[in-house]
């Protein structure tokens, strides 16, 4: 990538109607892709950099607009690029990446509800066991303070899966939301001035 940060211009601000352009200089198209990747490059994973700079430019283009990503190179490289199908590569690295967030969110979902079915049966106990306390040692001080204790434990027992449920799963889907988004951009490789 440029040693301008990968960007000729960065994102530019959509007109009505256009998509949200994001741009990338590139020296050579093989710094597109991971070096450490052994696979052929349709299905090679994005340089980091690259991912990180497309998927942050994305991010701060309106949800609305379709997104068209721009790769420039020297003239030397376009036959290159055209032999590896850089456009098709940088679309079907997104579609992995929404297929990754999809099994991910189906993981995040299949541990909440586990967690939330051994969360509510340690409530349930601690209640019980709570009650008990206070069956046996008449009211005072220790069956308060035993009452209270398995309470408090009762309910950190749930919170895992309130995480998962309340605040967890929104990232989450937003990602894949965005990387949805740039599986579906139109992507061009064009000669560099």
């Amino acid at each position: 990538m440029s040693s301008s940060g990968a960007s000729r211009s960065g994102a530019s601000a959509p007109v009505a109607g256009q998509a949200g352009k994001i741009e990338i200089e590139l020296r050579q198209a093989a710094q597109l892709f991971n070096t450490l990747d052994p696979s052929p490059f349709r299905e090679s994973d994005l340089a980091d950099e690259a991912e990180d700079y497309i998927v942050d430019q994305a991010k701060d283009l309106p949800k609305t607009v379709p997104i068209a990503i721009v790769i420039y190179l020297p003239r030397s490289e376009l036959a290159q690029a055209a032999a590896i199908d850089m456009a098709g590569a940088v679309k079907n690295y997104f579609k992995m990446r929404v297929h990754a967030a999809s099994a991910e969110l189906r993981e995040l979902f299949k541990t909440g509800r586990l967690s939330l079915l051994i969360g509510f049966l340690i409530l349930a106990s601690c209640v019980i066991i709570g009650f008990l306390f206070m069956e046996v040692f008449e009211d005072g001080a220790i069956s308060d303070i035993m009452r209270e204790s398995f309470l408090i434990f009762g309910w950190v027992a749930i919170w895992k899966p309130s995480e998962i449920f309340l605040y967890g799963w929104p990232s989450i889907a937003r990602r894949r939301r965005l990387y949805r988004r740039l599986s579906e951009a139109t992507v061009t490789v064009e000669a560099s001035d």
